[in-house]
């Protein structure tokens, strides 16, 4: 089974500063896997590696087995890498639906005035709408959304894209918790065949939502594995606490 991100020896600095330093990380096929750590610790940095926002001073990027570390951002895109942002980019002023029709027309690189074409068009909108729980909400203009209902926008807008690896910035960020249970079912029911890597301060809806839990620390891995290995880690309290803290850090 070919991975469907291998970053290997991937290294980042900005002057003195080593934001990213030699990290290797996997996702596989239909993974929920969350990056955590301390602030600072490099998480936002690599990121912008994978998606080719930054290039990397050292280290390679492969999605499914082709080594992009040479393409541009848009490049990765076309081949599968799709992603949310910390602040939305969306257009207010337009009605949901209209935003997710230019996101599709974008990805298939061209607009169409045949009929048939055009009712293509909209059903896609439709369905992916319909998919992160916007159903019956194509006609309202985005700026009368809540802020769960944008960040739903997004990630509708990040799937038109076919993404063979959706990475999620933050998506629970200023949520209520309301908001973050439909957010929660949201990642849940995504399709098997689109790999998650998301950034989550949110650490229950990390442990709720990963299967693979990778912690940066430092522009570092501190520790890669499973939901209970990490919550289990000295190493990785120590990170976030401090070594003489003996405050829970996992509910």
């Amino acid at each position: 089974m070919t991975d469907v991100l291998r970053c290997q020896g991937l290294s980042r600095s900005f002057g003195a500063l080593k934001a990213v330093n030699d990290v290797s990380l996997t996702v596989i096929p239909g993974a929920r896997h969350a990056l955590i750590g301390p602030n600072g610790a490099g998480k936002s940095t690599l990121f912008k590696l994978i998606t080719g926002l930054l290039r990397s001073d050292g280290g390679t990027v492969s999605l499914t087995g082709q080594d992009i570390t040479g393409l541009s951002e848009v490049r990765r895109c076309r081949l599968g890498i799709s992603q949310t942002l910390q602040h939305a980019s969306l257009f207010p002023t337009m009605t949901v639906a209209e935003n997710v029709v230019l996101a599709v027309q974008r990805h298939d690189g061209r607009i169409s005035l045949l009929p048939r074409r055009q009712k293509a068009v909209h059903d896609r909108a439709e369905d992916l709408l319909t998919q992160v729980g916007l159903k019956g909400r194509g006609n309202v203009t985005v700026s009368a959304l809540s802020h769960g209902e944008r960040k739903q926008l997004e990630v509708a807008l990040a799937l038109a894209c076919n993404p063979k690896l959706l990475l999620l910035d933050e998506p629970a960020a200023g949520m209520s918790a309301a908001e973050r249970g439909r957010l929660a079912e949201l990642v849940n029911e995504l399709p098997a065949d689109v790999a998650v890597l998301f950034v989550e301060h949110d650490l229950d809806l990390v442990f709720e939502l990963a299967d693979t839990v990778t912690v940066l620390n430092l522009g570092q891995v501190l520790l890669s594995g499973d939901p209970d290995q990490v919550r289990a880690s000295s190493e990785v309290r120590k990170a976030y606490l401090g070594a003489g803290s003996r405050k829970e850090l996992f509910r």
